[in-house]
């Protein structure tokens, strides 16, 4: 008789030799032949039910180990820059996975996040990683991912996506789900090819209760794939730092510098000053200062905060909370020029004639004290005339002047022409658990223009003292409308009987002239997006295409270096052309320009959409509770599935379906941008006045839809072919059946 091995030989066996795992390979190691199989083979059932090996393809390992070679998926590089792989195989608790590191070879391709990977692992001890990963084959492109509410059910279940423009349910087998709950928000990715039917996932991450508080948010910044968690060595250097001392910077503490921002401002990157000129060359003149937080002294070249820094690109502002460019230790507090504390900045010195044309300026680093942190609202009422006891004494020496100067440089303003939109901006309004209380239009005022116009002003002189200095630097470039743009916008404005002429270089006071004509006419909001939807996307660049919108031919960003990653590389370009320190623009900065610029570009409108996603799931959330109620709007797109309306009460966007429109079939133009009825003539076009119903909101993809009750005030006319209620009548089965028996009847009559 055959000695049988123990289940602890087995595993031990598994263990030393997870490459001959499979049970021919644990027999013929303890020489098992015969009907002596027959117990092996219950051997290796019973140490699967207890759970001490797993059995994948006829071969057995411990669960809480790798085999030998895998499948991996590459994760995002850490702040070091090394890559780790997660073992798409495992059958343990997600956050019980062992960490791999991946051994990159000569000839290696370069791995991104997602990449699918099959590799040759080594078992190592160590305290940060337990596996090395050495590549064999890469496996294709990364998978498609999906971010849904799981749906459970016996086979596994489904997940819902909450894209509004997913029309589809993925699958998920029972060895996929996890263990999420039903309603549960989950992330996936595809599992296997795309074939006919539903795709299929396996989920990869359960992100907790969709409608939780402040869930809002947290599914834009996951579903775009925003960093909102800092690296422990970025926030080790952020803890590290220290106030900057004066060293070879000049003394402003004297100078009353004040900050001006929203009352919610989380952070304070900009002060101003203003006084008359005394130089008697420059008679009505006056001098403008410009104070920036010196960002550039904290986040050095190529340190972890400046790797992070750059791979987020920009902080990332939702109702609420802020995904910061930096670590708040630095955002809030030492870059952040508060009230009576000394911080350092960069700082321009502008000299403006009295038609406020700037006739020179002067760049310097110096070591400020704000007097003041002032409130657009507070600064706006004491020019009024309603100062508080806080803003009256600085009326005379800051506020008054700062606005003398603001009225000089509109002059200047309005001879340059820049595209002068007019559209107002909501603010939602969150109780403390998340909840819409009100959706209200933002209060716009002079303090407003007067801060922007200073910050145009700084940007500019940025962008010609390195210029001047011959200095890498990125410009942010946005140019003009292409030819087919012009063309829509043009059709737009005839259709309302306005004109814009062809002809002619296209310049912004012939834009203006345009939105001048609609002003106080019933077509103004139409005019104002139809404008702004004709333009180009700004973007950051090495090269100099100069700024349309601005009409200007040289602009960067300098103003916001705690917010925005171009404006501290403009910072470092202008310490490095000033010899300030050693801080500046460095090798490695000006070789990755190119780049940079399209890594920061990309990142900026990641969050503009993560950004309009979250405002449009909290509009539906608002809304939710008045399904079935009336609202006035204007149509704001049209496409040939239907049309899209912006609420007149919240500006939320909806979708009107076609077959809301009317029981008809609709032509669709795309260069009016019309749809027309072919029974009655109906024309469905851009800045059209409508009543509609809300027919349903849904808060987790921030969908809403309409049903077309008026058009312009007056009911929807009716097609031949409606029923008694305005609705589409089908014939009935008999008759439909009767019509096609008589057209056979004529077919074989004339046949014969």
């Amino acid at each position: 008789m055959q000695d049988i091995p123990t289940k602890a030989q087995i595993l031990q066996w598994i263990a030393e030799n997870p490459g001959l795992s499979a049970k021919r390979d644990i027999a013929k190691a303890f020489n098992i032949k015969g009907a002596a199989r027959i117990d092996l083979k219950r051997i290796l059932r019973e140490l699967e039910d207890e759970g001490a090996v797993t059995k994948k393809a006829r071969t057995y390992r411990d669960p809480d180990t790798l085999p030998p070679v895998t499948l991996l998926t590459a994760l995002p590089p850490d702040a070091q820059g090394d890559i780790f792989l997660r073992p798409m195989e495992w059958q343990g608790a997600a956050e019980d996975a062992p960490r791999i590191l991946f051994i990159p070879k000569k000839g290696d391709p370069a791995l991104g996040p997602g990449d699918r990977v099959l590799a040759r692992l080594a078992k190592v001890d160590l305290d940060d990683y337990q596996y090395e990963a050495r590549l064999i084959r890469r496996l294709g492109s990364n998978p498609t991912k999906v971010l849904g509410i799981f749906r459970k059910n016996a086979e596994g279940g489904r997940i819902v996506p909450i894209d509004k423009g997913a029309d589809k349910d993925w699958l998920v087998g029972a060895g996929d789900t996890l263990d999420a709950r039903d309603g549960e928000l989950v992330e996936a990715e595809q599992s296997g090819p795309k074939r006919m039917g539903l795709p299929r996932a396996r989920i990869v991450q359960r992100l907790g209760d969709p409608m939780g508080p402040k869930a809002v948010s947290l599914i834009a910044i996951h579903q775009h794939g925003i960093p909102d968690r800092f690296p422990d060595q970025v926030l080790a250097e952020a803890e590290s730092a220290k106030p900057a001392p004066m060293d070879g910077r000049e003394d402003l503490r004297d100078l009353p510098l004040v900050t001006i921002d929203p009352s919610d401002a989380r952070d304070h990157d900009d002060a101003v000053f203003a006084e008359a000129d005394t130089d008697a060359a420059n008679p009505g003149g006056h001098i403008v200062w410009v104070a920036i937080a010196d960002v550039a002294h904290y986040v050095r070249p190529g340190s972890a905060l400046d790797r992070e820094a750059r791979k987020r690109g920009n902080s990332t502002y939702f109702p609420d909370r802020v995904v910061p460019m930096l670590p708040d230790v630095l955002s809030g507090d030492l870059c952040s020029l508060h009230e009576g504390v000394d911080r350092p900045c960069l700082a321009v010195r502008l000299k403006l004639d009295a038609e406020g044309n700037k006739i020179s300026h002067r760049f310097l680093r110096g070591i400020m004290r704000s007097a003041a942190s002032l409130t657009y609202e507070e600064v706006q009422q004491a020019q009024d005339g309603h100062p508080s006891p806080r803003t009256a004494p600085l009326i005379p020496r800051i506020i008054a002047p700062l606005y003398a100067a603001y009225t000089a440089a509109t002059k200047a303003r309005h001879l340059r022409q820049p595209l002068d939109l007019d559209l107002p901006e909501r603010k939602i309004v969150l109780s403390d658990e998340g909840k819409v209380l009100s959706v209200a239009f933002r209060d716009r005022f002079d303090a407003h223009r007067l801060i922007e116009e200073f910050m145009i002003l700084a940007n500019v002189a940025a962008a010609e003292e390195l210029t001047r200095l011959k200095r890498p630097l990125l410009f942010r470039v946005h140019e003009e409308p292409s030819p087919e743009k012009l063309d829509a916008l043009r059709e737009v404005a005839e259709a309302s009987g306005f004109t814009l002429a062809k002809g002619q270089v296209l310049r912004t006071a012939h834009l203006n002239r345009l939105l001048a004509q609609a002003q106080g006419t019933e077509f103004d909001e139409l005019m104002n997006i139809t404008t702004l939807r004709s333009m180009t996307q700004a973007y950051y660049h090495p090269e100099n295409f100069g700024h349309f919108g601005l009409s200007l031919r040289s602009y960067a960003h300098f103003t916001s270096p705690i917010r925005r990653y171009a404006d501290l590389i403009v910072h470092r370009a202008l310490i490095a052309g000033h010899n300030w320190g050693k801080d500046g623009l460095s090798p490695q900065d000006i070789e990755a320009l190119d780049e940079t610029a399209k890594l920061i570009s990309d990142a900026e409108r990641r969050s503009m959409t993560a950004e309009r996603d979250t405002n449009d799931r909290y509009l539906a959330a608002y809304l939710s509770d008045r399904v079935g109620s009336e609202f006035t709007g204007r149509i704001s797109g049209v496409q040939r599935f239907g049309l899209f309306v912006k609420l007149d009460e919240t500006g939320a966007d909806g979708l009107i379906p076609i077959r809301e429109v009317g029981r008809e079939f609709f032509h669709y133009d795309d260069q009016t941008q019309t749809l027309m009825g072919a029974d009655t003539g109906l024309t469905l076009g851009i800045g059209q006045k409508v009543t509609v119903r809300l027919s349903e909101a849904i808060p987790v993809t921030g969908g809403l839809t309409l049903e077309l009750l008026s058009l312009d005030g007056a009911p929807l006319p009716r097609s031949p072919r409606a029923g008694k209620k305005g609705r589409f009548s089908p014939r009935k089965p008999g008759a439909s059946a009767a019509r096609d028996a008589k057209l056979k009847r004529k077919v074989i009559r004339k046949r014969r």
